[in-house]
């Protein structure tokens, strides 16, 4: 069945030819309701006095359509109380704004009126409502009219229930979401601060927020679903021995028990070996908003082992406070504890028995994003630690920092770059190996022994330029470069190392290869400086 559009005057037919219009249909009905459409397409487009004049049939298969199109108008002026309207509400919608009425194409009455309406309903008046009055025609071919706002009541956040995930901590909808009662009612930031909970990792959004409103009570339900988010993170490397020249092996076991009390709490366990008699060993206990407040604890204890040289032992605890949805600050003490495990100074140059005891402060930014393979998108965390280190029966006083600065550039879907930048400094009158910095290996400089380099003060810029295949498959390049001094020896040195490296997604998790070699500055490439890791990252 087919549908031909005629208009009364050749300008009104080269209109309707502009128009995408359907013109078969399988049934009678079906062409009504264009028919019917065509009349309020040409409404929305200023035609406001068009007319369907006839529907004819011609014969078995075809209908022809008559209209009279009438005068356009290209505009209407619609006067506003400043009560109901700002000024800075009006250039949103319109590029014309006076102290009592602005302008807008006729093409774009209907958009505009729902932004003005979305405004209102986002400051809180979740029923506001926008009608015109006194609509008016102009010899100019415009309309005028008046724009009243029905303001309606304005609501606030009386209760918040959770579906599906019953248990989840409600300290977390209101501190880290900033999903709180007596708060306005606006339905896009509703819906935007409840994404934020997917950040988390160990709950997921199921479906966008609804609300029910009470004649006296607004109620807000949030979907949400427990999601498995304890990690595993393994890694076996392989490495030449610089003496020997033989395979030795490097592990790296990573242990992260999150949300399994339903109150967001995190045990880390951590333990790596570099195949070189050294050993490191870190327990960690995060515990957030203690007693419904934004107020959480941080208690950690690291071990470090070096062969039979010396062994360190750090003690933390800090209070957390959590500044808005992104951002934290710490207080807290941290305290060193180092013993010299040979007794024969005369090989041990530098390693002392001491202890130190510092106040520590800090500040942290994290912002996600929606990607399975990458999903931290920026990182900035500042520690500053200020105290004393004592030895002897003397004390010193001493300045510890640490930046960690991370960010993704995504250029588009599969193109990205990532930068990583690790600082820290040891600032004191005089050094003990023991207590200085150590990095290197693939959660540092990428191609050098796990914390093979002892530093006072380095810094380590990570890039990566990846391409993601899919949304399971990215490859990437590493390209790293190390400055570090080492006060002890004497020592200023550059670094730098180059390589590849893929990582997939699995059902058993994601797992990362990568391939490096790492050279000081002016050395030479030598393959036996080669490092190739493999690790995995399984959620349970």
């Amino acid at each position: 069945m087919n549908l031909k559009f005629k208009a009364q005057d050749s300008i009104s037919q080269s209109t309707l030819d502009s128009l995408d219009l359907n013109a078969t249909f399988i049934n009678y009905l079906n062409l009504k309701k264009e028919v019917d459409a065509l009349h309020n397409t040409l409404e929305t487009n200023g035609f406001i006095e068009n007319e369907i004049r006839s529907l004819q049939k011609k014969n078995d298969s075809t209908y022809i359509a008559l209209y009279h199109l009438g005068p356009k108008y290209k505009s209407i002026q619609l006067f506003y109380l400043e009560k109901d309207f700002s000024k800075k509400e009006l250039l949103q919608v319109s590029k014309k704004v006076t102290e009592s009425y602005f302008v807008l194409p006729f093409n774009s009455i209907a958009s505009s009126i729902t932004k003005l309406n979305s405004l209102k309903t986002e400051s809180g008046n979740a029923f506001a409502r926008i009608k015109l009055e006194n609509i008016t025609k102009k010899k100019n071919r415009s309309l005028s009219a008046n724009i009243i706002l029905l303001k309606g009541v304005s609501r606030t956040i009386d209760s918040i229930k959770v579906k599906g995930y019953e248990k989840f901590s409600k300290s977390h909808i209101k501190h880290y979401a900033g999903i709180k009662k007596e708060n306005k009612f606006n339905k896009s930031k509703l819906i935007e601060k409840s994404n934020i909970l997917n950040s988390l990792g160990f709950v997921s959004v199921t479906k966008p927020p609804e609300i029910l409103f009470k004649k006296d009570s607004t109620i807000v339900y949030l979907y949400l679903k427990k999601e498995k988010n304890n990690l595993f993170d393994g890694i076996l490397g392989f490495a030449t021995n610089e003496d020997s020249q033989k395979l030795i092996f490097n592990g790296y076991l990573n242990l992260e028990l999150n949300n399994n009390l339903n109150f967001g709490e995190q045990f880390l366990l951590n333990y790596k070996a570099d195949g070189n008699d050294q050993q490191n060993f870190k327990a960690k206990l995060t515990v957030p908003y203690l007693f419904k407040t934004p107020f959480g604890l941080i208690t950690e204890l690291k071990i470090f082992k070096r062969d039979s040289t010396f062994s360190t032992s750090d003690q933390l605890i800090k209070v957390r406070y959590q500044i808005n949805t992104t951002s934290k600050s710490y207080i807290g003490f941290k305290g060193y504890e180092s013993s010299n495990l040979r007794k024969d100074n005369s090989t041990n140059i530098d390693v002392e028995d001491y202890t130190s005891k510092f106040i520590l402060v800090g500040l942290s930014y994290t912002k996600a994003q929606n990607n399975i393979l990458f999903p931290i998108k920026s990182i900035f965390h500042l520690d500053t630690e200020i105290g004393s280190r004592e030895y002897d029966n003397a004390n010193e006083s001493q300045i510890r920092a640490s930046l960690l600065l991370h960010t993704i550039f995504n250029l588009n879907y599969k193109n990205s770059i990532y930068l990583k930048n690790n600082t820290e400094l040891l600032n004191s009158e005089s050094y003990f190996t023991n207590e200085l910095f150590r990095f290197g290996g693939i959660n540092s400089i990428r191609g050098f022994n796990e914390n093979s380099i002892d530093a006072s003060f380095y810094s380590v810029l990570n890039s990566e330029y990846r391409y993601q295949i899919n949304q399971d498959i990215y490859v990437h390049s590493i390209i790293d470069f190390a400055y570090f001094e080492n006060e002890i020896i004497v020592l200023k040195q550059k670094l730098y190392s180059f390589g590849i490296g893929i990582g997939l997604q699995t059902t058993a998790g994601i797992i990362k290869f990568s391939i490096a070699n790492g050279n000081t500055e002016n050395q030479d490439f030598n393959f036996s400086n080669t490092k190739i890791h493999i690790s995995i990252l399984s959620k349970f």
